[in-house]
């Protein structure tokens, strides 16, 4: 039970942490490119916990399976994920991006399957079912603004490629302590998304920092990167992967409460009632009992 507590708590805090940073994100990227500002959130990520890492001098990984298993994360979550996520957007709108992306646990559950044999039961598909039409209930149906359907596809790649980190995580965690993966694939995601960077600085006439450019650029590493991938990455840990998936739905939900607390948009009733499908949904997944239990 404790470990249910812990790994729910942690879940929480990073879906919630990056629902909340579209605010951040909302005025940063006035200023800074979003390949620059990922590159960015890497390099601040990275020398925060390789920091930790050398503080609680843990040695870095040796061993070449090790390192497979870190790349993967790093290039499949960390960068193709996050790469489709930006250029899906760019192509569709955010609105539908939200929709889509809110696919992904319904892929964790079935890699989970696929490649962690979790069983699928009425209570885990029922509980995915109410968080899932929470969600649709919260952002809705209807777009104000154009879509593609390249957009879209790359979206549901986005989908596709975090479901396939979050369970690619929870393998490697067998081997490696939490820390050590978030550490090693976020310095193979700064790698990797270096290229794309110096491409972007090609395409962008002029970047502009401020003080406050510069405290949400730092807060967008520490917090929202080094913090929220550990967070997530430790709660996939501890819980199913198929039930650790769900947390995921408070992402939007946050955002959209951080966005009337901040930015002045307006909630409507659906924003209420969409919520209470995504915790009931999480709560009868969470509390589902064990068979030692009855």
């Amino acid at each position: 039970m404790k470990q249910t507590f812990f790994g729910s708590l942690y879940l929480s805090l990073a879906a919630s942490i990056w629902g909340g940073m579209y605010v951040v994100s909302k005025y940063v990227l006035d200023y800074v490119p979003p390949f620059t500002l990922v590159w960015l959130r890497y390099a601040i990520a990275f020398f925060v916990l390789w920091a930790i890492l050398r503080l609680k001098r843990i040695p870095t990984p040796k061993e070449k399976e090790n390192w497979k298993h870190i790349i993967s994360i790093g290039i499949v979550g960390y960068v193709v994920s996050i790469s489709l996520q930006f250029v899906g957007t760019k192509w569709s709108d955010a609105h539908t991006a939200s929709l889509i992306t809110s696919a992904t646990p319904a892929f964790i559950v079935i890699f989970a399957r696929w490649m962690l044999n979790e069983a699928m039961t009425l209570r885990k598909l029922s509980a995915l079912l109410l968080a899932t039409a929470g969600v649709v209930v919260v952002v809705g149906f209807g777009g104000e603004e154009t879509t593609s359907f390249f957009g879209n596809v790359l979206l549901v790649g986005a989908a596709v490629t975090w479901a396939l980190l979050s369970v690619l995580v929870k393998i490697a965690s067998a081997r490696l302590s939490v820390l050590v993966i978030t550490t090693y694939a976020i310095f193979v995601a700064f790698i990797g998304t270096t290229p794309l960077m110096v491409w972007e600085w090609w395409q962008v006439a002029s970047v502009t920092f401020s003080f406050p450019v510069v405290l949400g650029v730092i807060y967008l590493g520490v917090v929202s990167t080094a913090g929220a991938f550990f967070l997530w990455n430790k709660g996939m840990e501890m819980m199913d992967a198929s039930v650790g998936s769900l947390f995921f739905f408070f992402q939007p939900l946050v955002g959209s409460l951080f966005g009337w607390l901040f930015l002045h948009e307006q909630l409507h009733v659906s924003f209420w009632i969409g919520g209470a499908f995504i915790i009931v949904g999480v709560i009868v997944a969470v509390f589902e009992r064990k068979p030692s239990d009855v």
